[in-house]
């Protein structure tokens, strides 16, 4: 493996360390629980400066071209090519997940910037006819104006990238809000998207970075000049979001919470079956929304899968993400540790068998208190801690008899996100896809809950939030739609036959 030095990746990516600041956030690895950097910390003056200045910056970006607006998104997807490596690198070192998915995030912020200039030229309306002579009636769609985004720590840069991308070429600018545990990731971000509007002799506000802890993101969803605010967070952060900004008549898209099963049907081929299952389950050592959390196994396969997956549990290389030879880093932070074996002890106090058990790593392999062991427990749909999700790599696993059992206890949870059935019947496949099927926003066949490709819209129901972003249509929630109606004849007929004289 190439040898990664940190130090140089923070200079090449311009981070300018400011930990000399009283007020400065500090990040620390989870890889090797060292400092990175301190990135400067957002007063409630700097804040209002700062959105002072996005409105400012929106009056002139909503002036120019949509298709003009996309070069200027094509653009900061080139630099992100240049500086794909090391961004990659610091997302892998300061969020923990393996090298080969920090690459794969930043890649997702590249496609995305490619999916958002072709949308540049695309933002369609409709013409429709009306029932007036000599009438025409269309609808347009106008930007909205400061997008406020808060984003989590599992994704640092990929989900912001999604929203700002989108709502920037729609003419909207942004105020993006980064977890406090990733505040590097977003500086390093910042810093490449700012060289591009500075380049282009456009307002640096376009694009503008708040860092700061929970009460800097109620300022944001309570702030009546930002139009919409797209949250990404626990179900328990979004419900507070939407109550602040419901309140003001604000406008949202929520991505909260997943609690994501794969059924495993009788007519499954098991190894494509089993890797899904395994990836979806450690991946990220299980910190994704779309994380594989419960396994619905038929009962016919069940001993044999729950063999097959105890030995590919055995295989997995737990340890420091950067090098590619490990499947499976550290969680986020010592918190997530304490959250982890909550939900162990909770499982085996309801009744909960652990086949493959949990506990924390030490050594001097583990040169931080982060790592812990994939596990794997037999349980009931019905345990609570099973309708919960945990952000850890812990697998609950159970057994059906009949296809409408098991879609009943995939969608008996809160939650609404991902879902995926591994079978090879045509009939399950397309139940399972039917309006009696699964209750998730994204439901899949043959392939796990996890790795959503840009060109669809992402998001979930029910306690997940309802928002979509990304792909297909999702452009819509960030702009304004405007119904027109031309009158060019020389009367005025008014709608429905009614009559009026004077």
């Amino acid at each position: 493996m190439k040898p990664i030095h940190i130090p140089s990746v923070l200079e090449r990516l311009c981070i300018q360390n400011v930990s000399d600041r009283s007020s400065a956030i500090t990040s620390f690895s989870p890889v090797d629980g060292q400092a990175i950097a301190s990135a400067p910390r957002t007063t409630k003056e700097d804040y209002d400066t700062l959105v002072e200045k996005a409105g400012d910056a929106f009056s002139q970006w909503k002036q120019v071209p949509a298709p003009k607006r996309g070069e200027i998104v094509r653009q900061i997807g080139e630099s992100l090519r240049f500086h794909k490596e090391d961004l990659g690198q610091l997302v892998s070192y300061e969020m923990g997940k393996s090298l080969q998915e920090g690459l794969g995030e930043v890649q997702e912020m590249i496609d995305i910037c490619d999916f958002a200039v072709g949308l540049s030229r695309q933002l369609y309306g409709l013409t429709t006819h009306s029932e007036r002579p000599a009438h025409r009636m269309f609808e347009q769609w106008h930007p909205l104006g400061i997008v406020g985004i808060i984003s989590a720590f599992n994704f640092p840069v990929a989900v912001w990238s999604w929203n700002a991308a989108i709502a920037w070429v729609c003419g909207n600018v942004c105020v993006w809000k980064p977890s406090e545990k990733t505040p590097i990731t977003a500086l390093a971000c910042q810093n490449i998207v700012s060289t591009i509007f500075s380049n282009n002799n456009l307002p640096q506000a376009v694009s503008c970075l708040i860092q700061g802890d929970a009460e800097l993101g109620k300022s944001l969803a309570s702030d009546p000049r930002v139009q919409l605010v797209s949250a990404t967070g626990s179900t328990r952060m979004g419900k507070s979001v939407a109550q602040a900004v419901a309140a003001r008549l604000g406008r949202t898209i929520l991505e909260l919470g997943g609690n994501n099963a794969i059924i495993v049907s009788a007519h499954a081929d098991l190894e494509t079956a089993l890797l899904a299952c395994v990836f979806g389950a450690v991946g990220t050592a299980g910190q994704r929304c779309t994380s594989t959390r419960r396994l619905i196994i038929h009962e016919s396969i069940y001993d044999t899968f729950k063999a097959r997956l105890i030995d590919a549990y055995k295989q997995l290389r737990i340890g420091n993400p950067l090098d590619e030879v490990n499947h499976v880093g550290p969680l986020i932070d010592e918190e997530a540790v304490k959250s982890y074996l909550e939900a162990i002890k909770k499982c085996e106090e309801e009744g909960g068998r652990f086949i493959v058990e949990g506990g924390v790593l030490k050594g001097a392999i583990y040169p931080s208190k982060c790592y812990v062991k994939p596990c794997i427990a037999e349980v009931e749909p019905a345990y609570k801690i099973v309708q919960q999700e945990t952000f850890a790599p812990i697998l609950y696993i159970m057994k059906y008899k009949e296809l409408e059992d098991a879609i009943d206890m995939q969608n008996n949870v809160p939650q609404g996100l991902s879902s995926a059935i591994m079978t090879l019947n045509l009939r399950e496949a397309e139940r399972f896809l039917s309006v009696n099927g699964s209750d998730c926003g994204i439901a899949n066949v043959n392939i796990g809950t996890s790795g959503a490709e840009i060109g669809g819209a992402f998001g979930g129901e029910k306690e997940t939030g309802g928002g979509r972003e990304s792909g297909s249509d999702a452009w819509k929630a960030y702009m304004r739609r405007q119904t027109n109606t031309i009158n060019y004849s020389d009367k005025l007929p008014l709608a429905q036959g009614i009559k009026f004289k004077l």
